[in-house]
């Protein structure tokens, strides 16, 4: 049975974002033996590696960027840099679930950055809706609770940073090879890994973490592929939502592996930082699909 382009796009997306929770999961594990930057270090290197053959094989190794795309490449590499030590050290000590329920407020956040930033319009259902997904995260966040913590705090970090990423990488011209851009990220990523190294000590890896590492490394790489196929392939109005498929791979891999599961307010909020970046996705596609019609009919009325 062939799948249309849209379907097989969704599948994509799917397995993306399950493999980027699976590296989540992975790296959680590592968390308890290996030092922190040791672990960043040993994955970067893995990372990097597999990066450099794909674009090589792709002929994207050697491409020439402009000096102005090479600035943002840069900008980006170092959000990423600080994202890493966000994530990572929220997800070392928080609920697998609970960080994952936090990151998908990034739809809402690079929308309304993109609003300060860009100055992109943004409607008053999607600005509400903005307001309405942030309420959902100081429901899973719960600040002035038991619950709340700096571990929160860095997950919120991990959200923000991520966002300078997102919107830096929006502003890079198309002709910027997508796997230079990674690789860039990789390099910076694994080289803050080896400086934190010398700082923080090493430890000899036992087989099993070695094979955690190897394991994390491989479901990034399957993620990136994945992702980077499915916007390719389908209609990005119909394959953004499943994105949120990490959401429901955290809640149960957060059971099976570290018997965790969160508290009904974390859920409540979870759904509705859901719920809210759906419909902005939805707005935003919408407001797109009606940029170009205008734009098609003002060239109507030239000709």
């Amino acid at each position: 049975m062939s799948l249309s382009p849209n379907l097989r796009a969704a599948l994509l997306m799917m397995a993306s974002m399950s493999a980027f929770t699976v590296n989540d999961a992975c790296m959680k594990l590592i968390g308890t033996n290996l030092p922190f930057f040791q672990g960043v270090f040993l994955r970067g290197i893995l990372i990097t590696f597999a990066l450099v053959g794909l674009a090589a094989v792709m002929g994207q190794l050697h491409l020439p960027v402009a000096p102005r795309d090479r600035a943002l490449i840069a900008a980006r590499t170092l959000a990423e840099m600080a994202a890493t030590i966000f994530f990572l050290t929220a997800l070392y000590n928080m609920e697998l679930a609970n960080l994952s329920a936090i990151l998908q407020a990034l739809p809402l956040t690079v929308t309304l950055a993109a609003m300060l930033v860009l100055g992109e319009p943004v409607g008053w259902r999607r600005m509400a809706a903005i307001g309405t997904g942030f309420i959902g995260v100081l429901l899973i966040i719960q600040p002035g609770t038991d619950g709340f913590n700096t571990w929160s705090l860095m997950g919120v970090g991990a959200v923000l940073t991520v966002t300078v990423r997102d919107l830096t990488a929006r502003r890079l011209s198309p002709r910027v090879p997508t796997l230079q851009v990674a690789l860039a990220a990789a390099v910076g990523v694994t080289g803050m890994g080896a400086v934190g190294s010398l700082v923080q000590g090493w430890l000899p890896p036992a087989p099993r973490d070695l094979a955690l590492l190897a394991g994390a490394a491989l479901a990034l790489m399957i993620g990136y592929i994945a992702a980077v196929s499915a916007m390719r392939s389908g209609d990005i109005a119909f394959v953004a939502p499943f994105r949120y498929t990490s959401l429901v791979v955290a809640l149960v891999l957060g059971l099976v592996v570290f018997g965790d599961w969160p508290d009904p307010l974390t859920l409540a909020g979870a759904a509705i930082v859901v719920a809210t970046g759906l419909f902005t996705i939805y707005r935003e596609q919408r407001s797109r699909r009606a940029e170009r019609i205008a734009q098609a009919a003002r060239g109507l009325r030239i000709r």
